[in-house]
């Protein structure tokens, strides 16, 4: 559970932000980070200096592993910097069956006992891709059977539950390019076949539209169901490529398929005015996927750029 001296990472809670705000943050992946390690990725302590230096107050965590995994070091480095956590982020394979899900159990649980230790109070929960993410080989069929359907639905109800009861956290599913649950319809099914006590989106703008779906619509359709957002958009002439080729999700995104904002879809300014009108607090976590970068000079200036404009486009649209 989360300290009672932790910082609160729910905006409009604590003092620490205004009430019903729609808060601005940031991730490693808007520094080019996918993995834990890896040489092509920006070094945490930059990634942490150049939030700083972008204006932003809050984070995710990143690939379990990136930033520090010791609480009381996390903490330090965060306090040094005035930054505070929003969420950790978990993988899940919960349609494969029991030898998969159980094996996604011990990295979920590091994962929150972490982010509850920073005061976190969200974990975004990623599905298994069916194509490998690097490089693009397919592992699994692209479809899901009934039964395979269900044994999602199982998995997300109980990790919610436990994700709430034995750490006071929420649970943030994320639909991602190349998974089983992408597309508008396979969004809808996936709402509709789990609890929604347990399990509420992190609805990611561009992950939405790559799969086809509207974000305006799934926010006016499922209000209650938007727990927690990822801000990026995608270019629409490299997606009619990915469309007509059936690019990998690889490829799309070595081929620069998302985009600075506000140069690509969908319309981030009706997205805010929307997410404003829910009238509640949230999270909107800007995560522009640019694995791997050219330079670890690319991510900071459009970093910058992105949370100006971002904060320009609503009327409770804050960073703290």
């Amino acid at each position: 559970m989360t300290s009672p001296t932790s910082p609160s990472a729910t905006p409009g809670t604590s003092g620490t932000t205004a009430e019903n705000t729609f808060i601005i943050g940031t991730a490693p992946d808007s520094w080019g980070v996918w993995f834990p390690d890896d040489p092509q990725q920006t070094p945490w302590e930059r990634f942490l200096d150049e939030v700083v230096a972008a204006g932003y107050k809050w984070i995710e965590l990143g690939p379990y592993g990136y930033l520090p995994n010791d609480p009381s070091r996390l903490a330090e480095e965060l306090a040094a910097r005035d930054l505070k956590v929003s969420a950790g982020t978990v993988f899940t394979a919960f349609h494969r069956g029991k030898d998969e899900s159980a094996a996604a159990w011990e990295p979920a649980r590091r994962v929150a006992e972490l982010t509850a230790a920073v005061g976190g109070e969200h974990i975004v929960v990623i599905p298994a891709m069916w194509r490998d993410d690097v490089t693009g080989e397919a592992v699994e069929n692209g479809t899901l059977d009934k039964d395979q359907l269900n044994q999602l639905f199982a998995g997300h109800n109980e990790l919610g539950k436990v994700l709430q009861e034995e750490y006071g956290l929420k649970q943030q599913f994320h639909s991602h390019a190349d998974s089983h649950v992408c597309s508008m319809g396979e969004i809808e099914t996936f709402l509709e076949g789990t609890d929604p006590e347990l399990v509420t989106l992190c609805l990611d703008t561009g992950h939405a539209e790559y799969g086809g779906a509207s974000s305006a619509e799934l926010i006016r359709k499922y209000p209650d169901r938007i727990g927690y957002l990822h801000l990026k958009q995608i270019s629409p002439e490299i997606m009619k490529k990915v469309r007509e080729e059936d690019l990998t999700w690889a490829a799309a995104n070595l081929a620069g398929v998302m985009v600075e904002p506000p140069a690509g879809a969908p319309d981030l300014a009706e997205v805010i005015e929307l997410v404003e009108a829910l009238d509640r607090p949230i999270f909107g976590i800007v995560e522009q996927d640019m694995y791997p970068v050219s330079s670890f000079d690319v991510p900071l200036p459009i970093a910058t750029r992105t949370r100006r404009y971002l904060c320009g486009c609503g009327s409770r649209t804050r960073v703290a």
